[in-house]
């Protein structure tokens, strides 16, 4: 079990991913794969962990030791214990950066009903009060609209164009980088709570 808490809101619970988490990943990954595939870099591993279950236990495995050591946090997005998706805090830096990397999706089906905007408040609550980070980015392809719009309706602060700055489906390409810091949650990090977790 991995040390990470599982964090609930109104619709969604975040919660590392298990073993036992295995065919609901696979299923909804398999069915969302043509949705997906065109945000996401190219698998760089020889396993598939969506069709190999061995596969998907050592991300588990990886993911826990990144709880472990405090430089990744991983969870599954559940909707009425139902996975739609993931939002992952990944790069955690300490020292004078206290800082982490943001990413998420959902399936296709369970996209536009807010859920990760919920989800994102979870974590940034999470990251903010419990993990003390200082600030939290988030860095989104220009001509992903449903992404563009979920830091939208939260007010992340654009910071620019960051040119070729990730790999996307075998294209580096240009990303918008959002970011809040633990001072703009402390100024309006009440208002998300209030309109996205009661």
């Amino acid at each position: 079990m991995s040390s990470a808490k599982q964090l609930v809101g109104a619709r969604v619970t975040l919660r590392p991913l298990e073993l036992s988490d295995f065919a609901a990943w696979s299923k909804v990954r398999n069915e969302n794969q043509a949705w997906l595939t065109k945000w996401e870099p190219l698998q760089n591993h020889s396993a598939d962990p969506a069709a190999d279950k061995s596969a998907f236990a050592l991300r588990c495995s990886s993911r826990d030791r990144d709880i472990q050591f405090g430089v990744g946090y991983g969870f599954g997005l559940f909707v009425n214990g139902v996975l739609a998706g993931e939002i992952n805090l990944n790069s955690v830096q300490r020292g004078p950066f206290q800082s982490g990397q943001v990413g998420y999706w959902i399936a296709e089906g369970f996209a536009g009903n807010g859920y990760v905007p919920e989800g994102l408040v979870l974590l940034m609550q999470y990251a903010f009060e419990d993990l003390e980070l200082h600030r939290l980015e988030i860095a989104i392809v220009p001509r992903n609209d449903a992404s563009l719009r979920v830091v939208e309706k939260l007010g992340l602060r654009n910071e620019g164009l960051a040119k070729k700055f990730l790999e996307i489906n075998g294209v580096w390409e240009d990303h918008i980088r959002f970011a809040w810091t633990s001072e703009d949650w402390q100024l309006l990090g009440s208002e998300l709570v209030n309109k996205w977790l009661i």
